[in-house]
């Protein structure tokens, strides 16, 4: 699996960012309501960035388990497929982030213009949260997968050739070994 890019991040944001901006145009000039997710969705999104840290913390405490006194690590064996649900949680909560960030992040933009024309301001306060909501399960997907990258094994200098015994499998420069070692 690959890891996470933050500049395909920044252009899906940017993408629905234009897409929520052009919605919000086109709502207000027919006379349709605004479209923003009810402020309850960020008790939603609050659950999802709870559970991605608790199960990433889970794995962080598995990659950094103590030495034994002779120098070889003591670790309890992690479930896989645990790790591998986990990074796929922690991508899957960047991607959505990214999306609801831009798509609030554009209305947000939009009511702007008419703050002061409107009596009240509920809309703009709704996607100025789910905004900062959407960014929070930004930077939570981006930290939780940076938990699930295994370290270099010690002695091993390359990070690129992966893991002992296994050799070269055609790994791009940089790309680490998750917890679970699957590609």
């Amino acid at each position: 699996m690959k890891p996470m890019n933050p500049l395909l991040l920044a252009v899906v944001c940017l993408a629905v960012a234009v897409a929520g901006w052009a919605a919000a145009i086109l709502t207000s000039r027919y006379g349709m309501a605004t479209p923003v997710l009810p402020a309850t969705a960020l008790v939603t999104m609050g659950v999802i960035v709870t559970l991605t840290l608790v199960l990433g913390i889970r794995v962080l405490r598995w990659r950094n388990s103590t030495k034994k006194s002779n120098g070889t690590k003591k670790r309890t064996p992690l479930n896989p497929i645990l790790a591998a649900r986990t990074l796929v949680l922690a991508q899957a909560c960047a991607y959505a982030g990214s999306v609801l960030l831009g798509w609030h992040a554009g209305i947000f933009v939009d009511q702007l213009r008419i703050w002061s024309l409107r009596s009240t301001l509920d809309v703009t306060w709704v996607a100025f949260g789910m905004a900062g909501g959407g960014l929070v399960m930004v930077v939570v997907g981006l930290v939780v997968e940076r938990f699930c990258k295994i370290p270099p094994e010690d002695g091993d200098t390359d990070s690129a050739q992966g893991l002992p015994g296994q050799g070269h499998r055609g790994k791009a420069k940089g790309e680490g070994e998750y917890a679970y070692r699957g590609d």
